[in-house]
């Protein structure tokens, strides 16, 4: 497995690569990588080739947010990526991504106004803006999102379609520890006791995906009970909980369809999103 830090490096080993024939498949990630990304790297080894990009991107953290934080630890990725069958890594600087001058970025209204895009302005226009020039610099045949980013996944599937982008955008399920909480590089922030009380936001959706499959169609019913479930929990603090059109991302009232209901919430200083996809039938 190689490891490149330069555009110019990646384009001539996949150029090489196409020359011969292989199909490519591509793992965008901020490092720090958890069995979550091993699960999209494995996927992406039905193709002959997979790139792995590791870059913490600072144009989708807001002012307040955890950028100069977030886990790095690139000898631990590299690890990861060989265990999971990966062939090229893709870690540039920020200085190798983004000019001193740039000033081009790719934005969308839409799918991008409610949830995560509500609450963490700008987030994603950078995003997208990064996703495009990884597609641009990869050329890859697919490319591989997790489902616990589920607005990121829905965001990224219209970049694609509306741009007119080639690339196949293939969506994995959420990878959780044994106990329900979603893995997440952020989980290492959790102190033992914040550990603890985070599996309450698993726990809450668990019991709101019984209650549609037991004929719940109210969002604000769910919604309320999810709620009150979160709540109990001392150290945890609602940022959102919503249900909203899985493609759209706009708010439902009634639970029948494509209906992806997601939360982000608090534990502790520790921000952390979960959801489910319920895919009732419409009416």
């Amino acid at each position: 497995m190689q490891i490149v830090k330069t555009i110019k490096e990646v384009r001539e080993i996949v150029t090489d690569w196409k020359k011969q024939g292989l199909t490519i498949g591509f793992v965008p990630t901020m490092g720090y990588l958890h069995e979550g990304h091993q699960s999209l790297i494995k996927r992406s080894t039905e193709n002959d080739r997979t790139v792995v990009s590791i870059f913490v991107n600072p144009i989708q953290f807001g002012p307040n947010e955890d950028f100069a934080s977030y886990p790095r630890d690139l000898e631990r990725d590299t690890k990861k990526c060989e265990e999971a069958g990966a062939d090229l890594i893709f870690a540039p600087s920020d200085s190798e991504m983004y000019a001193d001058d740039f000033s081009t970025y790719v934005d969308m209204t839409g799918p991008t106004d409610e949830l995560c895009g509500l609450k963490r302005p700008g987030h994603f226009k950078g995003v997208c803006t990064v996703v495009s020039k990884l597609f641009n610099i990869v050329t890859p045949d697919r490319a591989y999102f997790g489902q616990k980013d589920a607005q990121q996944l829905a965001v990224i599937k219209r970049m694609v379609r509306d741009l007119s982008i080639g690339v196949e955008i293939v969506g994995c399920p959420i990878i959780r520890e044994a106990d329900g909480l979603a893995k997440s590089s952020r989980n290492t922030y959790l102190s033992e006791d914040e550990r603890k009380a985070a599996v309450v936001i698993s726990k809450a959706l668990e019991t709101g995906r019984k209650m549609i499959e037991n004929g719940e169609k109210s969002a604000e019913t769910l919604i309320a009970k999810i709620t009150e479930l979160i709540q109990s929990e001392p150290l945890a603090k609602i940022d959102y909980i919503k249900a909203v059109d899985a493609d759209s991302i706009v708010p439902v009232s009634n639970l029948d369809g494509n209906v992806l209901v997601a939360a982000a919430v608090y534990i502790g200083k520790t921000r952390l999103i979960d959801n489910f996809i319920s895919e009732g039938s419409e009416k």
